[in-house]
């Protein structure tokens, strides 16, 4: 078995899939028409894909706990850092050094989903 995608409801698929390759760092693999008022995005590089779903007919917005996140792995924390606050992108919590192999911090994507950026040291 392998993990596929984590699928993320949308409220503005331009939004979002401008965070998600300029922010994090994805290319856009495919992206289609699913039905009246839907699109799909697939974003990745590598085996595992963020699905973006954008719903012109639905009413409420996208909802997400606060208790999950996406990781994402980066080569330098304080560059990423750097480019997020150049980019008018506040840090949501930290930096945080739990032990002394990794460095991590949160933001939060278009639709309040967490987004981790983490330093294997």
């Amino acid at each position: 078995m392998s993990f596929l995608w984590t699928t993320i409801k949308v409220a503005d698929l331009e939004k979002s899939i401008e965070f998600y390759t300029d922010i994090v760092g994805l290319t856009v693999n495919r992206r289609f028409p699913a039905g009246p008022g839907r699109e799909i995005a697939f974003l990745g590089d590598g085996g595992t894909e963020v699905e973006l779903i954008f719903d012109a007919q639905r009413n409420d917005p996208p909802s997400y706990t606060r208790d999950i996140s996406m990781g994402f792995s980066v080569a330098d924390i304080g560059k990423k850092i750097d480019e997020i606050k150049s980019k008018g992108i506040g840090v949501h919590s930290g930096p945080f050094k739990p032990n002394p192999n990794i460095e991590f911090f949160y933001i939060t994507d278009p639709d309040g989903v967490m987004i981790q950026f983490a330093q294997n040291l």
